[in-house]
């Protein structure tokens, strides 16, 4: 019998994104096969890992060991105040130095063109760059220079790629949307004061514009900050408990395709 293709569509969000793990280990654990997956900045970030054969444990250990002095090299303001080198060596070790189309699943990272306002999704091409490009944010990272382009975060252009998991053939999309904002943030820097900015503009568009998956999974991180990448493992927890909630009706969309 004739399978339907399952992507994912990994949405933007900061540490909030490492609810995407939860989510792919509970897919796996269920024998809940997925042949694609679609991300946006730190759905990228995810995507590309899982993509380059990291474990799960392994994963799960490199997560909750993440801090942002691992990735942060501060430069002098004037496209961003960091250089963004010190990540794209992080994603390069992590993922072999590979290319998106040497792993082991399709893999879409999204970016956004900052000159043209274009969507630019890579499905080839050195994994680094395109997760570097991806994770850009305006203001915070220096953009990414890619072959005559200028890129910033794919969060900018679609924060919850389900558009581009079906163009990649995908006939069920399962989307998980970090993208809620913390109320009452702690706003003691232009830091903060840029990631809460952003974070209040893409959850009013994705709360006017209707994303078109077959299953939406939203875990609740709204809590948790979006920049401090602290309450890693309750994070991913959120993320196990909600696609929890969702697999009796992933199997019947399965089945309903099949029918």
């Amino acid at each position: 019998m004739v399978q339907p293709k399952i992507g994912l569509a990994l949405g933007s969000g900061g540490a909030r994104g490492f609810a995407h793990l939860g989510v792919i280990k509970v897919m796996v654990e269920e024998g809940i096969p997925f042949h694609l997956i679609a991300g946006s900045s730190m759905g990228a970030l995810v995507g590309s890992f899982y993509g380059a054969g990291i474990e799960m444990n392994r994963l799960y250990k490199l997560s909750t060991a993440f801090k942002r002095k691992y990735f942060l090299d501060f430069t002098v303001p004037k496209m961003g105040f960091i250089a963004g080198k010190k990540v794209k060596e992080f994603v390069r070790v992590f993922t072999h130095g590979k290319n998106i189309e040497d792993l082991s699943l399709p893999i879409g990272i999204v970016a956004t063109d900052l000159l043209t306002g274009e969507k630019v999704v890579f499905q080839n091409g050195p994994v680094a760059e395109a997760v570097r490009a991806s994770i850009s944010i305006p203001g915070i990272f220096v953009p990414e220079k890619y072959k005559g382009r200028i890129l910033v975060d794919g969060g900018v252009s679609d924060r919850v790629p389900v558009s581009v998991a079906k163009d990649m053939g995908a006939d069920i999309v399962i989307a998980v949307d970090v993208s809620m904002v913390k109320r009452n943030a702690e706003i003691t820097s232009i830091y903060d004061v840029i990631m809460q900015s952003i974070d209040i503009m893409q959850t009013e568009i994705i709360n006017t514009r209707e994303i078109a998956a077959d299953i939406m999974i939203r875990p609740p991180v709204e809590m948790f900050s979006s920049r401090a990448f602290t309450n890693i493992e309750e994070i991913i927890k959120a993320g196990e408990e909600e696609i929890k909630k969702h697999i009796p009706q992933i199997k019947q969309a399965i089945e309903q395709w099949k029918g």
